[in-house]
């Protein structure tokens, strides 16, 4: 059987077809996960009333080396699985519409006001002067909400005629830092700041004089490769169902740091969006103040 970092999964897949014997036991542990990770192979053995060698053939039957390995296993998969096996069913009275668009929309709004008191001005001008100055900006995310808000960030950034881009592959995130020099500006953003990938090309740049930003948890190894932090360090909500926090507040700062550079440059900033809005007129006509683009 392949071997699976998912333990939860394949027990449940795989439940009805073990052998008898061994199926006594994925049972057992499928009841008892977190009693199994700390038990030993005798007690075990003796409270599924199968013979010790069966446990270890239901270890390897999963992919296993033998039950040190299947612990371990079972452990991380637990550790990053509890809250979704132990959290409450949604009440029927929370898919109210009312009652979903006040949580979530709560959580955001405390969240925002959390962040208002987290940003440092001190770093907002910064990061904002470095930036000004950037011959180039390229944008580093990886996974899902840190690369949204990097993709974001681009968007936001080349409207005020600075040369940006964002980029979510570990790989090209490496080539593109080692072409950085000392007038370009790599800005990391990770909720862990744990990520290799971007760890690594943040020390790539930095290697060839380029400026790092980053936008990330304070006590992180990748604040530790960077020029500037900007700290921030949102609790989650424990709703396993709603979106992270962290990335909302990320997306808010990134409005921010935007419009401290826009101020600093008026003239081009102003030039570069008039341009953007006439280049839109012919498929977003006129209608008083709008979003540029759509």
């Amino acid at each position: 059987m392949q071997q699976t970092a998912d333990i939860i999964s394949l027990l449940r897949s795989q439940s009805g077809k073990f052998p008898n014997r061994e199926q006594l036991v994925a049972d057992y542990v499928s009841a008892h996960l977190e009693d199994v990770t700390t038990i030993a192979l005798s007690d075990l053995a003796k409270n599924v009333g199968v013979s010790e060698p069966t446990v270890i053939r239901f270890c390897r039957t999963l992919g296993c080396d033998g039950f040190r390995d299947f612990k371990i296993r079972l452990a991380q998969n637990l550790a990053v699985s509890i809250q979704y096996l132990t959290s409450e069913d949604i009440s029927d009275d929370t898919t109210a519409a009312d009652v979903l668009s006040n949580h979530v929309l709560g959580v955001i709004i405390d969240n925002l006001r959390l962040l208002r008191d987290q940003l440092s001005s001190d770093q907002i001008d910064q990061a904002a002067d470095i930036l000004v100055k950037a011959r180039q900006v390229a944008f580093f995310g990886v996974g899902g909400g840190s690369t949204t808000v990097a993709f974001d960030a681009a968007n936001r950034f080349f409207r005020l005629g600075i040369p940006a881009q964002s980029q979510s592959d570990g790989y090209l995130q490496r080539m593109l830092a080692s072409t950085f020099g000392a007038e370009d500006v790599i800005f990391a953003i990770s909720t862990s700041g744990r990520p290799t990938e971007i760890i690594h090309s943040a020390a790539i740049a930095r290697q060839y004089g380029a400026t790092v930003i980053s936008l990330t948890n304070p006590d992180s190894p990748l604040a530790a490769e960077s020029d500037l932090v900007i700290s921030i360090n949102m609790p989650e909500n424990p709703d396993i169902y709603k979106p992270t926090a962290t990335r909302h507040a990320f997306l808010a700062t990134i409005d921010v740091i935007a419009t401290a550079v826009a101020r600093r440059m008026p003239d081009q900033a102003k030039e570069k969006l008039r341009r953007i809005r006439s280049s839109l007129l012919t498929v977003n006509p006129p209608t008083g103040h709008q979003p540029i683009g759509d």
